[in-house]
């Protein structure tokens, strides 16, 4: 069910346009809408040429926040596609004061269409919907298709990292990625009872560990 407009969300999208790229696109087709690129000028955007983080579905912006604040010598970009959800985590930047995270509201399909190849040097999957049923895998955001995107704006070297509380989902992913080349480290089928030091609680993570799941984490390296 869609969610229902936030009041005020215009208003509020405008007061935080300046770490705010909003995406809009008339072409809904995702292969001919990225062929006119649109390239963010990175450095220009954060004033550095610091490398270059992408988190692909953040929400309300917890863990970019968190992230950003721990690592101040990266710049991270936050991608969320729902207006009502992003414009919440770019009050929650503001309200933080961190200077080195910005966001993009668009679909997964057209970050290509913003990134420039071969720019990010990492990319996070944090609970990303497991789309169970078969028939919608390809919506998966760890599905080959959206995999090859990842392949384009990675540099190489450049690493995925993804925490899911979906055995199911973790288990496709694992397959796509060795499928795809990626090498797989790190991988945890309970990451809340490992010796990991720098996770960083999501929303949706605080949720899971307080009803005892157990939360599945891997790193897939590119090249």
């Amino acid at each position: 069910m869609r969610m229902r407009r936030k009041k005020h969300l215009d208003e509020r999208l405008s007061s935080v346009s300046d770490i705010l790229l909003s995406g809009e696109h008339e072409d809904r087709n995702f292969d001919t809408a990225i062929l006119e690129k649109e390239y963010i000028d990175i450095n220009d955007w954060f004033g550095n040429n610091n490398p270059v983080y992408l988190e692909i579905g953040c929400g309300k912006g917890r863990f970019a926040v968190r992230y950003a604040k721990r690592h101040k010598d990266i710049n991270l970009i936050a991608v969320e596609k729902d207006a009502n959800v992003i414009v919440s985590a770019c009050e929650l930047c503001i309200e933080e004061n961190v200077s080195n995270l910005r966001f993009i509201k668009c679909s997964a399909e057209y970050i290509e269409k913003y990134i420039r190849p071969n720019s990010v040097s990492r990319i996070f999957l944090n609970f990303s919907c497991p789309y169970p049923k078969n028939k919608y895998a390809s919506h998966r955001l760890t599905s080959n298709r959206f995999l090859e995107i990842y392949k384009r704006v990675l540099m190489a070297g450049a690493k995925i990292e993804q925490k899911t509380d979906n055995m199911h989902f973790f288990e496709f992913s694992i397959e796509q990625f060795s499928n795809a080349g990626f090498k797989l480290s790190h991988v945890s089928l309970d990451l809340h009872n490992s010796d990991f030091e720098d996770n960083i609680v999501t929303e949706y993570e605080s949720r899971f560990v307080a009803q005892g799941l157990p939360i599945y984490r891997l790193e897939a390296h590119f090249g």
